[in-house]
Parts: structure tokens; C-alpha cells; sequence
């Protein structure tokens, strides 16, 4: 048995080497190479660039063995001409026999004739008359042993052991080099899914309904029709009025479907142009328009194989109609510029808090998209519809804010009851931003009604608490008998706030001049919501 010191040659030696190779020896070397990285299976990559070993005369039986995680040992990676049964037996103890000494010394190893040496232990059988002498060379790794490559050689191969060494070397510092690609890409891939399993789940643990706050009749009804359309195909059309949480039903019904591994994507029309909206739905060819400087794929293309939101559906121009129409009855569409039909595979869920009927009614919107849209209505009650379910929204909204800034509060019940009062016209969002405003201005402790004065939207003190008495100066006689033309007042009704409401927005458009931002600023309400509550009460001004 011999020992050869064999190591890769430094750069200067290598070029040295590379000149005197053979032409057929550097051909094998590249055709290996291309073995190596045209597929991600190392064991078939491998695999055959031995057959080539063995077509060349380097060797008649090869494996590689890689070395244990947790042990001094070799255990089998990749082989030739092996039968199931010897594949078992091959395993080696570092300094167990030819394969193993290789291991330990961290040197080639080479036995000349096999059948007349105990170092020969012949653990994968099998050997045949050709098979005289056997090679063993370790595979490195910053220094340490991975593994360990060897080989059996016929008595007629037509190389040197020096030849064969050094080609076994090169050619294992490459195997060791497409291990080393494959198990970084394996944790890669490991730690990828890993992050996709938490964030789907952190994502369905946000969108579940035990986690969507609603135990009133109306919205258990809502979750009931939920869970029985979401695992379907169909187009929904989600309505409600602003606030009431037609996005987070949209994603409920998302996880809940057949497509909750592919995209959800989301748009909301109201938010973009009319000349940005088309690009952003069917995309747009390189040149469409002057700063299209490159293809860009649309929401439709985007969400394929899941599902697409479209909320503020009632805001799309009548010639994004037509196209939308068509998407829905024939899936195919062609990007702004473009005449390409593309074909997509995407479940539609839409929101609304228009009257579409209305705007059928009036020509504002067609009545066969309505229809193609209207698949599966599902209406989401506002706020002041679901009284029970407010308590429930304003302790989760507090304690959740109270955790972000790190504060401890709670309501005392005259609070409390205020809070409940209220019909919170901008429902759920509305109630949310209020009670992270009131974490964030009132101190901590028990919170009293007058603490509120400052976070209440809407001059909600003004409108609806009750104004305090004057002071009295002389004693209050009550008469024994109420005069007859004194009607005695009746107690404030829901109809009565509103028709305050109403008053306020009113006097606050007069003193602003008709200006409704300026109207928003002095009652304590966005644009927006401003906007709805004129609608909504049909204030002509």
C-alpha cells in the first residue's frame, strides 16, 4: 500500500498543469463540469460524470462516501455498478480499511494489487478478476474531510496512479463543489418555506374569522355565507358602507378558498386615474404612452391562479366596464398597446359601497356587468346595525393600542357608555383610529366621559352629550301643576342626533363657505367622511 501527498496545485502549478494536459484529459474535465451544473440532482449529476471516468480507462467500479454529521464515519453518497445489498454494507469508520485510512491521514491512498492486502476490506463484494489495484482519495472542505471518493482500477488501465490520483483529486473538487451549491440551495429552500409557512400563517391567524371581531346575528350570518362560497369559483360582490371592513372579508375569503396558495391581489379603483387605472388592471406594452419603458403585467396577469380584489368597483369609467366585462366571461384580455391576447385564470372579488342598482338605473354603470358581478352578493351591516358587537370592537382596539405604546387604561362605565352611544358613521375604521387616538392623548388609568373631549370625532360633545346646567342664581320653584301650553320634552331619540348631525354639518358648510375640506377641519372629520355624511343626508349647498 502506498501513500501519495496529493493536493490541487497552486494557480502558478496549475497553469503549469493545465499546459501539459492532454486535450482528451481537459475535454473530460469540462464535459464533467457541464454534468455537474445542468441539473439540480447532485446523485445523477455525479452518477454519470463516474460512467465517463469509466469510459475514459480511469477506473471499473467508483463511489463517493461523505461523511457523517454527528460521526466519525463514511456512509455512502453515489456509486456505479453497486447492487441495493452492497449499497447497505458500505459504510467506514474513519481508519477502517483503504476508504477509511484516506479519511484519517487526509491523504490519497492507493493499493496496488487488492486481493493480497488487509487493507482491503471489500465491503461493497462483487470484485472481479480485471479488478487488481484500488484508489482512495479524501474530499476537502476549508481544510476539513467531507468525504472521500475512491476507485477500483482493471489491470490493463492504460494510466499511471499518478495520473489517476491527480484526476480522482480534480475531478472530487468539483463533486465537492456541487455539494457544497446543494446544500446551501437545500437550506435556502428550507428557510424560504419556512418563512412562507409563518407569514401564511400569521396572515390566516389575522383573517380567520374567530379573529374578525363580529358575534352579532348579522355577521354570523355573514361568516356563514363565507365559509359556504369561498371554497368556490364564484364572483363576489361585497357591499357596505366605508369602513366596514369589506377588504378583510375579501382576504377571509381568500384563505378560505382553493386558491389561498396562489397570489391575492388588490386594488382599489377609486384610489388611481382614469388613465392610470387601465394599465393598472390589463398592463402595458413597452411604448403604450410616453413613460412606458418597459412591459409591465397588470393586476389581472399578477393574481393568476388566485384571487383579485377590485374594491371601489362602482368607480370604474364605462369604458373599463366593457373591458372588465369581457375579462369576466372569457378570462383573456390584451395589455394596453398591445394585441397579444393574454389568458389568465383568476377569481374576482369586488367591493362596493354605491348603489349599483341606482347607477343601472340611471345609466352610470351597465346592468350585464352588474349581473356578471352580482354573482354572490354579500352586504356587510354597518356599524350602528351591529350594537353588541361595539363593546367587543372597542376593548380589542384598546388593548391592542396599548400593547404598541405601552400603556394601561380602561373606560369607567359612564365612559364606556358614551362610547356605545355613539353610531360611529365611519364604522370600523372610524372606531379603530378613535380609540388609537385615545391611547395616545388621554393619560393612563381610569378614563373618565370628560377626558373624551379632545378624541371624539364629529364634535361629538357638541351634537350628541348632554349640555351641562347653568348655574342658578335663585331658588327653583316648581309649580304644583304644569301650565297647558308647556309640552313636557320628549327624551333625545336616534332621530334626533341625526337631524343634529345634520344641523352641524350645515352650519359648518355656511361658515366655511361651501368648502367642504374647510367644513372637515372644523367638525373633526376627513374629506372623506364628510363627503359620505353629505350624501347621505342629501345636503344641497
Amino acid at each position: 500500500m502506498m501513500t501519495y501527498s496529493a493536493k490541487i496545485p497552486d494557480r502558478e502549478e496549475c497553469q503549469t498543469c493545465v499546459l501539459t494536459f492532454a486535450y482528451k484529459e481537459i475535454n473530460l474535465l469540462y464535459e464533467i463540469a457541464l454534468m455537474l451544473t445542468s441539473t439540480l440532482d447532485i446523485h445523477e449529476s455525479i452518477e454519470k460524470s463516474m460512467r465517463r471516468l469509466k469510459q475514459h480507462g480511469y477506473l471499473e467500479r467508483c463511489a463517493i462516501f461523505k461523511k457523517k454529521e454527528d460521526a466519525d464515519e463514511l456512509e455512502l453518497l453515489a456509486s456505479i455498478d453497486l447492487e441495493s445489498y452492497q449499497i447497505k454494507m458500505a459504510t467506514y469508520r474513519f481508519g477502517e480499511g483503504a476508504t477509511g485510512l484516506a479519511a484519517k491521514s487526509r491523504e490519497p491512498i492507493v493499493i496496488e494489487n487488492i486481493h493480497n492486502n488487509i487493507n482491503y476490506l471489500n465491503k461493497m463484494g462483487n470484485i472481479t478478476t480485471q479488478m487488481v489495484s484500488y484508489v482512495a482519495v479524501p474530499l476537502l472542505q476549508d481544510e476539513e474531510v467531507i468525504g472521500v471518493i475512491s476507485a477500483n482500477l482493471g489491470k490493463n488501465s492504460p494510466l499511471d496512479f499518478d495520473e489517476i490520483v491527480r484526476m480522482l483529486t480534480i475531478v472530487g473538487s468539483l463533486f465537492v463543489g456541487s455539494m457544497k451549491a446543494q446544500q446551501t440551495l437545500a437550506k435556502e429552500k428550507e428557510s424560504l418555506s419556512e418563512l412562507k409557512t409563518y407569514y401564511k400563517e400569521e396572515l390566516q391567524r389575522d383573517y380567520k374569522f374567530e379573529n374578525i371581531i363580529g358575534r352579532s346575528t348579522k355577521m354570523q350570518q355573514v361568516f356563514s355565507m363565507i365559509n359556504t362560497v369561498a371554497p368556490t369559483d364564484a364572483t363576489i360582490l361585497i357591499r357596505g358602507e366605508t369602513g366596514t371592513g369589506k377588504e378583510l372579508i375579501a382576504t377571509a375569503v381568500h384563505n378560505l378558498s382553493r386558491r389561498q396558495n396562489g397570489p391575492f391581489i388588490k386594488l382599489n379603483c377609486a384610489a388611481i386615474s382614469e388613465t392610470l387605472l387601465e394599465s393598472e388592471l390589463f398592463g402595458h406594452e413597452k411604448g403604450a404612452f410616453t413613460d412606458a419603458k418597459e412591459m409591465r403585467k397588470g393586476r389581472f396577469e399578477l393574481a393568476d391562479g388566485g384571487t383579485l380584489f377590485l374594491d371601489e368597483i362602482g368607480d370604474i369609467t364605462p369604458s373599463l366596464q366593457v373591458k372588465l366585462l369581457r375579462i369576466l366571461q372569457e378570462q383573456e384580455f390584451e395589455r394596453v398597446g398591445g394585441n397579444k391576447t393574454v389568458k389568465t385564470n383568476v377569481r374576482l372579488v369586488a367591493a362596493t359601497n354605491r348603489n349599483l342598482e341606482e347607477m343601472v338605473g340611471k345609466g352610470e354603470f351597465r346592468e350585464d356587468l352588474f349581473y356578471r358581478l352580482n354573482v354572490i352578493p354579500l352586504t356587510l351591516p354597518p356599524l350602528r346595525e351591529r350594537y353588541e358587537d361595539v363593546k367587543l370592537l372597542i376593548e380589542h382596539y384598546l388593548i391592542r393600542f396599548m400593547k404598541e405604546h405601552r400603556k394601561s387604561m380602561h373606560f369607567s362605565k359612564a365612559a364606556m357608555e358614551l362610547l356605545l352611544e355613539y353610531p360611529w358613521p365611519g364604522n370600523i375604521r372610524e372606531l379603530q383610529n378613535t380609540m388609537e387616538r385615545i391611547v395616545l392623548i388621554c393619560p393612563e388609568g381610569e378614563l373618565q366621559p370628560e377626558m373624551l373631549n379632545h378624541v371624539l370625532p364629529f364634535n361629538y360633545q357638541k351634537l350628541y352629550m348632554p349640555l351641562e346646567p347653568a348655574p342658578m342664581t335663585q331658588p327653583l320653584t316648581v309649580p304644583s301643576t304644569p301650565p297647558q301650553d308647556v309640552i313636557p320634552s320628549a327624551p333625545m331619540t336616534k332621530k334626533t342626533l341625526h337631524e343634529m348631525e345634520r344641523e352641524a354639518i350645515l352650519q359648518a358648510l355656511i361658515d366655511s363657505n361651501g368648502v367642504q375640506t374647510k367644513a372637515a377641519r372644523l367638525l373633526g372629520m376627513t374629506a372623506r367622511q364628510i363627503g359620505y355624511k353629505i350624501k347621505q343626508y342629501a345636503i344641497e349647498f
